[in-house]
């Protein structure tokens, strides 16, 4: 049951270029919800140890990292220590390093309640890879959005085609493969889908259709048509 006075949750989980950071934002807008992607927390840590010379495996200097470093999110832009990387996290380099750093469990521990700290009145539509798993396992809405590699590898390489990257395709779906692979098998928060989750495949979804889909669910939910596993803590 949905009670009253209480941030609604909408976490939604993926593999790499399935499209849920813009299906979340969409949602989040379009419900006047906040907004937590979660996999910008770390690759904004992968920027800034890349800056520092920090090595993936360097766990302890990297939790020091996140401990001295401000990240704030603010209208759809990503600030770091007062500074827009927007679009500097945003790299292929960057996104490696990112998937490296997320193995790290006291990493992830480190920066469990700054991400918890994004549910807030009237609600939350959070995206990533553990959302429904770790971070919000009460949402009472839980998505697993999906893709097959070789189309969420075209979608990742027209993003970086139109940002002006000199990318492959081929390259592209290798790297995506392999990061699915890191993101399934590591042992700390891995990608699965819980049981709660409502699976949407996208290959044949476009975004708008996707987000309709997705709000269609939550009014459901809403009206309580449907049910998921949710209890108030």
């Amino acid at each position: 049951m949905i009670k009253k006075n209480y941030p609604l949750v909408i976490a939604i989980d993926g593999p790499a270029g399935s499209g849920k950071g813009t299906v979340a934002q969409k949602i989040a807008t379009k419900l006047n919800y906040h907004y937590l992607d979660s996999g910008a927390i770390y690759r904004v840590i992968a920027y800034a140890a890349k800056k520092e010379n920090i090595k993936s495996e360097s766990i302890s200097t990297l939790i020091d990292l996140v401990a001295d470093s401000k990240i704030k999110f603010k209208e759809n832009n990503i600030w770091l220590n007062g500074n827009e990387v927007t679009n500097l996290i945003r790299t292929e380099s960057i996104s490696k390093l990112a998937s490296k750093i997320a193995i790290h469990s006291k990493l992830r521990a480190s920066i469990l309640e700054y991400q918890r700290s994004f549910c807030k009145m009237p609600g939350l539509v959070a995206e990533g890879r553990d959302m429904t798993s770790v971070v919000f396992p009460n949402a009472h809405l839980k998505i697993y959005l999906n893709a097959s590699v070789s189309e969420r590898a075209k979608r990742r390489y027209k993003q970086l085609i139109l940002k002006g990257y000199d990318v492959n395709l081929c390259d592209l779906t290798q790297e995506i493969d392999k990061r699915d692979s890191r993101d399934k098998e590591r042992e700390v928060s891995p990608l699965i889908i819980v049981k709660e989750a409502y699976v949407l495949e996208t290959d044949d979804l476009n975004e708008n259709q996707t987000v309709d889909k997705i709000l269609s669910l939550f009014k459901e939910l809403q009206k309580g048509l449907i049910t998921q596993n949710y209890q108030e803590k």
